[in-house]
């Protein structure tokens, strides 16, 4: 949702007969194969091997949304989601063994750089395999949020699909100083993003206003007056252009629900395979032939929107220090790039 401010939470409605997630685990590349009823024992905490059979039984676990049998094994890539007719409850953080990738710590803040696919905190959908439940297993003691929300740590956050840097913090104190920088639109924060099209001018300033659709409560839209939106400012910048497509830098004043996102398609240069605002087909180029089967297979190599927070800049808690980190282009976003450039050498 926010590219990096905690928003309300949507007003997702549901009906009385819809099951609600409450675990989704995601097997690791090199998983071995494995009973799923062992799996999700020595992965789900409290769990036992009756009452994961029973749960195959009544057909509330599922292997890559279909039915399964105890007797299945796991095998690398697997989802396996368990679903039950009641919401899980928003009080209850369940500690799950998820790998980190820890870029830096100390005794009062961690650099996590977020995976794509991963969602930041619990919520209607998502009430397990997020960041936050990560955080809950590998510390203890993590600082909850102001607005009481069982997030530990957890300052801002970053889309779902969006890759990047994420700060959080270990102490109260560090939650509150960190929270102010945020607030005061003080922290750094460049994004790296490959937009259709190449934007002209190739570098400039987007000010508007930011607020719900009408049309869709999960996503936004632009405003002209601040009585429908809060506002948005995004200053951008075109570092490589590959005639339909191109990679910007985007640098954010404040920090609004899906702000680079909107602003983008707001000037006709949607994020490359953006499903929720428009980039997820040919937008730039003839649809047909050739150029229509590249597109499809640059959608394929990176099934998400192209977006990551790259760098992130702020003021120390305790030292005070200025404090600046950076991280790699993913390597879904550097292959699609690769594979453009190659393409649009060949027309050359």
């Amino acid at each position: 949702m926010a590219e990096n401010e905690i928003p309300e939470e949507l007003e997702d409605g549901f009906s009385e007969d819809e099951l609600f997630e409450h675990h989704r685990v995601v097997c690791d590349p090199g998983q071995s194969l494995m009973r799923i009823d062992k799996f999700l024992m020595s992965r789900i905490q409290y769990a036992t091997r009756s009452r994961i059979q029973y749960g195959i039984e009544i057909d509330s676990v599922k292997v890559n949304d279909k039915s399964t049998k105890a007797s299945y094994k796991v095998r690398p890539g697997d989802v396996i989601t368990i679903s039950l007719p009641h919401p899980p409850r928003e009080d209850v953080l369940i500690p799950e063994d998820i790998p980190l990738d820890i870029v830096y710590e100390d005794d009062q803040i961690l650099i996590v750089n977020k995976k794509p696919g991963m969602v930041v905190h619990p919520a209607h959908g998502n009430w397990t395999g997020t960041l936050v439940n990560a955080l809950a297993y590998h510390f203890e003691n993590l600082p909850t949020h102001v607005n009481g929300k069982i997030r530990p740590g957890l300052i801002h956050r970053i889309d779902k699909d969006t890759s990047g840097l994420l700060v959080i913090a270990k102490t109260d104190y560090a939650m509150t100083f960190m929270a102010k920088q945020f607030a005061d639109h003080s922290i750094e924060r460049t994004y790296y993003a490959i937009c259709w099209g190449v934007p002209d001018p190739k570098s400039g300033t987007i000010k508007n206003y930011l607020g719900r659709s009408t049309k869709d409560r999960k996503l936004v839209t632009t405003y002209e007056n601040e009585e429908d939106g809060k506002l948005a400012i995004t200053h951008y910048k075109t570092l490589a252009a590959y005639h339909y497509v191109a990679l910007i830098q985007c640098n954010l004043e404040t920090g609004r629900t899906h702000q680079i996102r909107a602003h983008m398609k707001s000037i006709g240069h949607s994020l490359f395979n953006d499903m929720s605002y428009g980039g997820n087909s040919v937008v730039k180029g003839t649809v047909t032939g050739k150029y229509k089967q590249f597109v499809e297979n640059c959608f394929k190599l990176l099934p998400r929107q192209a977006l990551h927070a790259k760098t992130l800049g702020f003021i120390h808690p305790t030292t005070k220090e200025k404090m600046q980190f950076d991280s790699e282009l993913p390597a879904d976003m550097q292959a699609v790039l690769d594979k453009w450039e190659r393409y649009v050498g060949e027309e050359k």
